[in-house]
């Protein structure tokens, strides 16, 4: 029987390709490349013998002259957890990508990125996207996060402030505490984060989507087959970055943030719920705004994509002059 998953994912190749995007790998370190798909204008593509993939190295700028045609402001999207890059923001890219280099990288363990490294922490994921985006030319941008992602994109702008001058976070926040952690288990009923984002059966899939959309929707049940099948690979290495992202509430500290930022919430948010956004709000200062979107959970960038894509266009149009 087809897959639907791998029938979607295809069509979503497609999909990016009539944006104008193509898939382009970056070695930012040798044994670590980052799956990046960029604006066809800045690819540029190379052999690398060993592994006999395209690989764009470091080392090796695009060249200045093509960066400087078409130069639009650059927006870099970040996805969540349990999905790549073109399925989290499969709903973004055609809304973007006609007025913005559109850059949406896969995170170590998700897509095509993948690491020797041992290292597994959010700062590790955000060192590397800074890395590729640096070898792509992108000098500045704004960086759109997801849950997951959203912790990225905190290190992102804590890390290169003069890369990233605005955030837009969604359902996510600036570190995940020990007691946050274990709220958000508390009211799920689950033992642990890998119980939810890492399911092993499709009752653990169906349980997923309930947790993280406001509307119960069904699906047959080959569905979650076909779901545990193409989405959840590299399970070892992403239950270590779940273990990793956790820390201790006495190892907290709140950055100084110069950079503009919107957070884009979904009100019925039953992950990071909107009380939250607001608290977080409150520690981040006077550049930080929030905006919420009704009859939307976690997922709210695919459930309510009109409303999600209009605050989004509607900050970037501010943020990026």
């Amino acid at each position: 029987m087809v897959n639907l998953l791998k029938v979607q994912k295809t069509l979503l190749q497609l999909l990016a390709k009539q944006a104008g995007l193509r898939l382009q790998p970056v070695e930012v370190e040798p044994g670590t490349i980052i799956s990046f798909w960029v604006p066809k204008e800045k690819a540029k593509n190379r052999k690398n013998v060993s592994t006999n993939k395209e690989v764009f190295p470091m080392g090796n700028s695009v060249d200045a002259e093509n960066l400087r045609k078409k130069k639009r402001p650059a927006v870099v999207l970040v996805h969540g957890f349990a999905t790549d890059g073109l399925v989290t923001w499969q709903f973004q890219l055609l809304a973007l990508t006609k007025k913005y280099d559109v850059y949406v990288p896969d995170l170590l363990f998700f897509g095509g990125s993948l690491t020797s490294s041992t290292v597994r922490s959010s700062r590790f994921q955000a060192e590397c996207i800074i890395a590729a985006l640096a070898g792509l030319g992108v000098e500045r941008c704004t960086v759109v996060g997801f849950s997951y992602g959203g912790f990225v994109a905190f290190k992102m702008a804590e890390i290169k402030p003069d890369m990233v001058h605005s955030l837009v976070i969604s359902g996510s926040l600036i570190a995940m505490t020990d007691s946050v952690n274990e709220s958000i288990l508390e009211t799920l009923g689950l033992e642990s984060s890998a119980e939810l984002l890492l399911p092993e059966t499709p009752k653990g899939v169906k349980a997923l989507l309930s947790n993280v959309m406001y509307k119960k929707l069904w699906f047959p049940n080959f569905i979650f087959n076909d779901f545990l099948e193409v989405m959840f690979s590299h399970k070892k290495e992403r239950a270590e970055l779940l273990e990793a992202l956790v820390i201790r509430n006495d190892e907290v500290s709140i950055p100084n943030l110069s950079q503009k930022i919107l957070l884009l919430w979904g009100e019925n948010d039953r992950i990071f719920r909107l009380q939250l956004a607001k608290d977080m709000k409150e520690q981040l200062g006077e550049n930080t705004t929030i905006q919420t979107i009704r009859k939307a959970g976690h997922l709210a960038h695919i459930e309510r994509p009109f409303r999600y894509n209009h605050y989004l266009k509607e900050f970037l149009a501010t943020a990026t002059n």
